[in-house]
């Protein structure tokens, strides 16, 4: 169980660092010339990102290292599950289109599941960075980031992977499906 500090128990913290370093060393093909001990350096002074991994682990996400920005010093994270995360389905956008929905509301936003995480639901183009590394939602979608003058006009995107192409779509914001949820990004 987690605390309301946002940090893990030494037991978490190790478990968690253990499933990544597995799940990293299995998939060297999203990370090359990275390596595993400077990141744990980094996961290890930052729990608070900790924390929001093992949120994005518990849900589904399998996150694992993408890439790595020098401007920043930051290595980026992605949830990497083959399927939307299990744990973050069937979620309408944004908190906006949650109170629109006068009945049959579902029980909360990806926005705003996402915030709580401490993750940022993945841009168009970290999705279609993603589908680089393997075929992902190939029987489910997921919710993108969408541009303000898209969702002002009550719309929201999503995207998926069907007949060896990556699709992006369109759909009311305040819509939600068993098998749409969200990928996340953190930066660490």
């Amino acid at each position: 169980m987690k605390n309301n500090k946002k940090e893990l128990s030494s037991e978490q913290r190790e478990e968690l660092l253990k499933t990544l370093k597995n799940r990293f060393e299995k998939n060297m093909n999203r990370h090359k010339d990275i390596e595993w001990a400077k990141v744990q350096a980094k996961l290890e002074a930052n729990p608070q990102k900790l924390w929001s991994l093992d949120d994005m682990e518990v849900t589904g996400g399998e996150p694992d290292v993408v890439g790595y920005d020098k401007s920043k010093n930051e290595y980026i994270f992605y949830d990497c599950a083959a399927e939307t995360p299990k744990g973050r389905r069937s979620l309408c956008y944004d908190r906006a289109a949650l109170d629109a929905r006068k009945e049959h509301k579902p029980q909360n936003s990806a926005m705003d599941v996402a915030a709580d995480m401490g993750i940022e639901i993945l841009t168009e183009e970290q999705y279609r960075e993603l589908q680089q590394f393997g075929k992902f939602d190939t029987k489910t979608s997921s919710w993108l980031k969408t541009p303000a003058d898209i969702r002002k006009l009550g719309g929201a995107l999503f995207g998926d992977y069907r007949y060896g192409t990556v699709f992006l779509y369109h759909n009311g914001a305040e819509s939600y499906y068993a098998a749409r949820g969200f990928r996340g990004a953190l930066r660490v």
